[in-house]
């Protein structure tokens, strides 16, 4: 049994019993051909469907699919996924990340973010330039600038804390 939810909206529960896959309870009637190893051609009432894999998050049992020409984010607990969240254990592989360290010598060229501000995970944060090259500082989790300890122009140090998140 796995639940399913689509778009942070729609929840669905799946289950494959003696090669037959039911949906909330009734079982569905498709043909599936893998086309290579993220895509898929799909025939269920007689209608065609292209279904691409275009992301995998294996940590948080988060996928991005697009199906012919629509994009769905899923979330796919199992039953020890609930069995987790019963007992209150579903949070301990997630860490609280409470501030962004420089990760080299560098200077700070530009910072993307005010305090007070809500990203959310890979968003830009700050362009730090060290040996000659830009890189962008994104957003580990989704989270709120507290503050923010370094300006445009600032030299900063490997391990300096660049920004306080909440």
């Amino acid at each position: 049994m796995l639940k399913i939810k689509v778009n942070q909206d729609l929840s669905f529960e799946t289950d494959y019993k003696n090669e037959e896959l039911s949906l909330n309870g009734k079982v569905i009637d498709f043909d599936i051909l893998p086309i290579s190893n993220s895509r898929f051609h799909i025939i269920k009432n007689q209608k065609s469907y292209l279904a691409e894999i275009i992301e995998i998050n294996e940590s948080d049992k988060t996928f991005k699919i697009k199906v012919n020409q629509n994009i769905y984010q899923l979330e796919i607990k199992d039953q020890y996924d609930e069995l987790l969240k019963n007992l209150g254990l579903d949070n301990l592989n997630k860490t609280v990340i409470n501030e962004i360290k420089a990760p080299m010598p560098g200077m700070v060229l530009k910072v993307l973010v005010n305090e007070g501000d809500f990203v959310k995970k890979g968003d830009g944060l700050l362009v730090l330039e060290a040996m000659k090259m830009e890189n962008l500082i994104k957003a580990p989790a989704d989270i709120k600038i507290s503050k923010i300890n370094i300006k445009s122009g600032n030299t900063v140090e490997k391990n300096q804390v660049l920004l306080i998140l909440n």
